[in-house]
């Protein structure tokens, strides 16, 4: 029945897709957490810093995001992050637009969590001399990520699904191998039930296992 894989490689285009979403998962989970620290940070200019970012990012679509980095940064201000090969270029840079576009979404997810530790425990730290970076990421920020593991997994479900977006500046991942594919064969619901398929065991045990990492650490209050 699916023959017609024959001389393409899936599991490499899926292992692009793995890829694609673990370093973007890692990068926004970091900007993430600083955006989110800006926003609910004591400097006026960071925190609007931060909201602008969140509310402008976010209504962008993806893939204008993904095609300025590629055309705006590689070929308009030649920014080649290091690489020097045509792949690996915009393979790092559909990885930027995906940690900018990303992060966002991230950053709110932890905002949210920041907002259910009682204001108590931060008027508590820093009556004992602790200053806001520490009662941040000493008292509040763990607390915040516990309570968040739910809504970070839905981010990086969809961020998973979303590097399927990066096909639109030539990454050889999951959506290009589809559009491959159907360019040379007559083989529409059999090619895409292959890759739906591929990407529902890339994102069901993710949700399974992380639902389940969030029920454990959840903090019960």
């Amino acid at each position: 029945m699916f023959d017609f894989l024959e001389g393409y490689d899936v599991l490499g285009a899926f292992w692009t897709t793995v890829q694609l979403a673990l370093l973007a998962a890692v990068g926004s989970l970091v900007w993430g957490t600083l955006l989110a620290a800006m926003r609910v940070g004591p400097v006026p200019l960071m925190r609007g810093f931060g909201t602008a970012y969140v509310n402008i990012v976010r209504n962008i679509p993806l893939t204008v995001i993904i095609l300025f980095s590629s055309l705006g940064l590689s070929q308009t201000l030649q920014i080649n992050l290091g690489a020097d090969d045509f792949k690996t270029i915009n393979f790092r840079l559909a990885v930027l637009g995906l940690i900018v576009y990303t992060s966002a979404f991230v950053c709110e997810a932890i905002r949210s969590g920041i907002n259910t530790v009682p204001v108590g425990q931060a008027e508590a730290a820093r009556a004992i001399g602790l200053s806001f970076t520490q009662v941040l990421f000493l008292v509040v920020l763990p607390q915040a990520f516990r309570a968040t593991v739910g809504p970070l997994t839905n981010v990086l479900i969809a961020l998973t699904k979303n590097t399927t977006v990066a096909a639109a500046i030539g990454v050889a991942e999951a959506a290009t191998l589809m559009r491959e594919i159907l360019d040379k064969e007559a083989m529409l619901l059999q090619t895409a039930a292959v890759i739906a398929f591929g990407f529902c065991c890339l994102t069901l045990p993710t949700g399974l296992v992380l639902g389940w990492v969030g029920k454990k650490v959840a903090v019960k209050r």
